[in-house]
């Protein structure tokens, strides 16, 4: 999918990466949701389906938890980024993080989360217009736009890719 460049092509970057998503999860048999079918976010690591969840809840929320922070009051300079007590370079440790938050939660749970999450960041999109999307830099270099799509439709479409190459093993 091309990476999109307005509040239209965005939104149907995430709606169409996570209902295809949503496809390849369902196929997923739910004894094997926690087992480490998967290749880890940390090189030489194993991850389940719930892992996989919970990597991609955490990312939404995450980004949910940015845009708080800023209705808050504070400015962007005040955000930790990606997250506190976190470097960009640290992203495989989050991830292990975010596995171990979720940990507590089934398959079921953790479809629920994301999904509400997801229609959280939709709200949030339609909520903004192209200019404040796209029209500056939000984040360093990137539009508010572009950090939404690297934290929604592109991970879903990574972890369909993961769920796909794994499912065709069954």
């Amino acid at each position: 999918m091309a990476i999109p460049h307005n509040r239209q092509e965005l939104l149907d970057a995430i709606n169409t990466s996570y209902a295809r998503l949503q496809q390849d999860l369902a196929r997923v048999p739910a004894g094997l949701a926690r087992e480490p079918v998967l290749d880890g976010h940390v090189a030489g690591t194993r991850m389940s389906v719930c892992d996989l969840l919970a990597y991609l809840v955490g990312w939404n929320e995450l980004v949910l938890h940015w845009h708080a922070q800023l209705a808050a009051g504070k400015s962007i300079g005040e955000i930790a980024f990606p997250a506190e007590g976190f470097t960009w370079n640290q992203l495989g440790v989050l991830a292990q993080r975010f596995y171990a938050d979720h940990a507590h939660l089934d398959m079921a749970q953790l479809l629920q989360r994301l999904a509400l999450a997801r229609q959280q960041l939709v709200a949030l999109v339609e909520a903004s217009d192209d200019g404040q999307l796209y029209g500056q830099p939000w984040y360093k270099q990137y539009s508010m736009g572009r950090m939404i799509q690297f934290n929604t439709s592109s991970p879903y479409a990574n972890a369909r890719t993961r769920l796909r190459a794994w499912l065709k093993t069954l």
